[in-house]
């Protein structure tokens, strides 16, 4: 009979811990449906099997994580013991559905980009691509509930058989599935378990980096001779005597898969017809993944940092095609449809003094948004009013002049206007093509009448710039972003490969080249470029990341080129005609197609990659770019130790919004300079949320700082011209310190923007009433009568005009 008790032993714990087993295979199931769910519109058996090997491994995983957990509460209470799991597991089965949901729209797995971005953007971001509705959360109930009522299934066929059989069967199934989770790529993992192991990567890699002792030949790796820069640009152009215009259009989501002989052609007709007419470059990469690193590379030729440069606080020390251009007599600008301050763009063109910025808050009337989704968001304007706005405050520009355009409608949720008419191009575009691919292009109607909309609204914006006097002098430099992520991509590379075009009547020759060149390659070729034929200064020294365009008409690379996916990671490389990918290599050919290499350069790969983490981390930690950058006012703002402890002990767990009333109160009980501090630091943050500006402004006025008060109330009507509360707090401060016919020009600014708010309007009235202008103040006051006939404050203010 002894021999059996240890069989006995393991039955009765098997049995004992039925309810454990029942719980975690029925989260293996979910994980498992979930993963047929990922890929339904793409079937593939070989796909399914590994990715149901690599669910079952983490279920497993998260089974022996928790157990400990289940046996001290089993201890404790059997049925505690029961909930408290079956709540994990639930809040587990969100998390993966939620993941699922990420991947199904971005068709890549969410990983340690999550920490690279503000909840503010993360909710834009968001709310963009899906519509907040009961419909969105119904799945966040039903496969939980799918979860429990597996449970019980398990439960009901345990009551028929052996406890021990489900684990017999969970054993015999992991054995099985550990043969398909040996694949490591992305596409195979499980969501959960890449999520965790990308942050875990992530921060192993920030920790080792911390770590590391620098050590570089030169204090200024980046640094070399000015003269060392080839000028490639020169023979393809007719010299003028006068500085050439510099135009930027930067085109959301533009990838190659989209133009010329791309995977998703034929939306595109005006860019295709470019391609000759051009200095073209069919195999150009963009540095990012998303928008964040479109404006350092391409017009600062910086490096990343952790999640992108934009996000460094504060920006190491850095020149651009904007800080060098300005210098030498430029009027620079940029223009977008949507808020400035999204992804930090605002810190850094200001820190380069860019002259002007017309974001969405900067349109004013005349002007249409997108249309908003369902759930009520809008990215701001198309692009064909962006390309509008642009043009009608040209004339108001000096010349020499660099134009920065970023365009927004190939985006999510791609709402534009005349949409209806632009899927019916789609669809007469997708009739003429074969019946299989247009059962795989029908899907994405959206996003390529999105393309045509964009494609067309370029066009119209190039044929009224010919019209100018200055075209003739003017370079065009387009190119996208990133390539846009809805549409499947056929490998990693592809998120990066963006056709990049040179377009300028100053042209006396065109070209097609096939070397590869990435966007931090743009500032250094045009800098040298201008220096070399204009009267720009001649720099000594330069302190770029790209080395300058390839010219070779011939499929080649002779650069490296570090490529961050998304804020934080930083996975993907290119060396000479090579691609490393999530630690696997690849060949490039000249159609920038990549297979698996086996030509044994993967260590040779991989330690240059290192070599430029290293250095990224060296140059932007350590502060180590450049020696001396342009000169330009910084509009950051810095804090002591002790106001750094202050700011976080009042606005620790508080919002935006909440910080704002923590520093409205503040103010309210005369602790003005605690308001502004904090005002301060989230203008540092926020510098377009103008309500801080506003209240520092206010608070300034109130200590009788006038002054400083008009500035800051000032710069709040130049960020946000159409907006009435700093045109109302600013008439207040002219108004109390005498200053009344400054209130009467603010006055009539804001009605000139079509501001009629009756508080500005009043104020108008009385300070006309002040410099003795009866007949303007009784208009005023008339005209507020018409429409708000009871307000008495209003009739004795009428009496008192004599």
């Amino acid at each position: 009979m002894n021999n059996f008790k240890p069989i006995t032993f393991f039955n009765n714990t098997i049995k004992n811990s039925i309810d454990y087993i029942y719980s975690l295979f029925s989260l293996i199931t979910v994980f498992c449906i979930l993963s047929y769910v990922d890929i339904y519109k793409n079937f593939d058996l070989t796909v399914f099997s590994h990715k149901i090997g690599n669910d079952f491994v983490v279920g497993l995983q998260i089974g022996l994580l928790f157990l400990p957990l289940y046996l001290i509460l089993k201890w404790i209470k059997q049925s505690l013991a029961t909930v408290i799991i079956k709540i994990l597991f639930s809040l587990i089965v969100i998390i993966q559905l939620a993941m699922t949901g990420y991947s199904l729209t971005t068709h890549i797995n969410l990983g340690s980009d999550l920490l690279g971005y503000s909840l503010s953007d993360m909710y834009t971001t968001v709310t963009s691509s899906l519509s907040i509705s009961f419909v969105m959360f119904l799945p966040f109930i039903i496969v939980p509930a799918l979860y429990l009522g597996l449970i019980r299934v398990f439960q009901f066929i345990g009551t028929k058989i052996n406890p021990i059989v489900p684990f017999l069967i969970v054993l015999a199934i992991g054995g099985f599935n550990f043969v398909f989770a040996n694949n490591t790529e992305p596409v195979y993992q499980n969501k959960l378990h890449f999520l965790v192991s990308d942050i875990i990567r992530s921060k192993k890699e920030e920790s080792l980096s911390a770590q590391r002792v620098f050590s570089f030949k030169k204090e200024y790796p980046l640094e070399k001779a000015a003269e060392d820069a080839k000028d490639v640009l020169s023979p393809f152009f007719n010299i003028h005597q006068e500085k050439p215009n510099i135009v930027f259009i930067i085109m959301e989501g533009l990838g190659r898969d989209f133009t010329d002989d791309g995977e998703y052609s034929g939306f595109t007709p005006y860019l295709d017809s470019l391609t000759t007419k051009s200095l073209y470059w069919k195999n150009f990469v963009s540095n990012a993944g998303r928008t964040f690193g479109a404006l350092p590379a391409l017009i600062g030729s910086a490096p990343f940092g952790k999640n992108g440069f934009m996000e460094l606080n504060p920006l190491p020390k850095h020149n651009s095609l904007i800080s060098i251009l300005k210098s030498n007599g430029y009027t620079t600008s940029y223009y977008c449809g949507d808020d400035i301050n999204f992804d930090k763009k605002s810190t850094f063109l200001e820190y380069n003094g860019i002259n002007t910025i017309t974001d969405v808050n900067k349109f004013g009337p005349g002007y249409t948004m997108s249309k908003k989704n369902s759930g009520g968001f809008s990215w701001g304007y198309p692009d064909a009013e962006i390309y509008r706005k642009t043009l009608s405050e040209l004339n108001q520009k000096s010349q020499p002049r660099l134009d920065i355009i970023m365009t927004l409608s190939n985006h999510e949720p791609f709402e534009f206007p005349s949409k209806e008419n632009y899927l019916k191009k789609v669809d007469a575009i997708l009739n003429s093509k074969s019946y299989l691919e247009r059962n795989k292009l029908k899907e994405y109607k959206d996003i390529f009448a999105a393309l045509l909309y964009t494609d067309n609204s370029l066009q119209k914006f190039m044929a009224a710039y010919s019209k100018r006097p200055d075209y003739g002098n003017t370079i065009f430099i387009i190119t996208g972003d990133h390539r846009l992520i809805p549409v499947p991509q056929k490998d990693n590379l592809s998120r990066f490969h963006v056709p990049f075009y040179i377009y300028s009547p100053m042209l006396k020759k065109t070209a097609e080249f096939k070397s590869i060149s990435s966007h931090n390659d743009v500032t250094p070729t045009l800098v040298s470029f201008l220096t070399n034929n204009q009267k720009i200064k001649k720099l000594e020294k330069t302190y770029w990341m790209g080395q300058g365009i390839d010219t070779a008409r011939q499929f080649r690379n002779v650069h490296t080129i570090p490529l961050m996916r998304y804020k934080g990671s930083l996975i993907d490389y290119i060396y000479k005609d090579y691609f490393y990918t999530d630690g696997n290599l690849y060949k490039i050919d000249s159609n920038f197609n990549i297979t698996e290499s086996n030509d044994g350069l993967q260590d040779t790969v991989k330690e240059s990659f290192n070599k430029y983490k290293y250095l990224n981390t060296y140059l932007t930690s350590k502060d180590k770019i450049t020696p001396v950058a342009s000169k330009f006012k910084s509009t950051l703002y810095t804090f002591t130790p002790q106001e750094i402890a202050y700011i976080k002990k009042v606005s620790k767990g508080l919002n935006s919004d909440q910080i704002f009333f923590k520093a409205r109160e503040l103010a309210f009980n005369k602790e003005r300079e605690k308001a502004r501090l904090l005002c301060n630091y989230m203008l540092n943050d926020k510098p377009n949320y103008i309500d801080f500006k506003i209240l520092k402004g206010r608070t300034l006025a109130w200590d009788g700082d006038y002054k400083n008060a008009e500035m800051e109330l000032l710069a709040s009507i130049n960020q946000k011209p159409f907006y009435e509360d700093g045109y109302s707090a600013l008439m207040d401060v002219y108004f109390w310190s005498d200053q009344n016919k400054k209130a009467v020009k603010i006055g009539k600014q804001a009605h000139s923007n079509k501001i009629y708010a009756p508080e500005i309007s009043f104020k108008l009235a009385k300070s006309y009433q002040k410099i003795k202008n009866i007949t303007e103040a009784r208009k005023q006051i008339d005209s507020l009568l018409t429409v708000y006939p009871e307000n008495q404050e209003y009739h004795k203010f009428k009496k008192s005009l004599k």
